[in-house]
């Protein structure tokens, strides 16, 4: 099955479908108000990301507190950062990290 990658105005969706179509529909089934801008049928079937790009180094346990904030928030990145920085009371730039690392690691 192919991997696609399907952008929306605020989130990447990295998923597997038969085809384009099914792609799109994994999309409104989970944001139904953020229609695709684009679509990208990946030439292999998995997705890596450079920790080193975002800025992350060193050991990255998984936090329990920035998964459940991601959980709560539907996988709305900048929601689950607010909630972050609610719930510990860590800076944004701290809070960023700590969502994206977990976000990284297959939340």
């Amino acid at each position: 099955m192919p991997l696609f990658e399907i952008e929306t105005e605020s989130h990447i969706i990295i998923t597997w479908a038969d085809n384009e179509d099914a792609a799109k529909a994994v999309v409104f089934d989970s944001y139904p108000k953020e229609p695709p801008v684009r679509i990208t049928r990946r030439p292999r079937d998995t997705w890596v990301i450079s920790k080193a790009a975002l800025g992350i180094s060193g050991k990255t346990d998984p936090c329990h507190v920035a998964r459940d904030c991601l959980a709560k928030a539907a996988g709305d990145k900048v929601h689950a950062i607010r909630l972050y920085m609610q719930q510990t009371g860590a800076d944004l730039e701290r809070s960023r990290k700590a969502i994206e690392s977990n976000m990284v690691m297959g939340w």
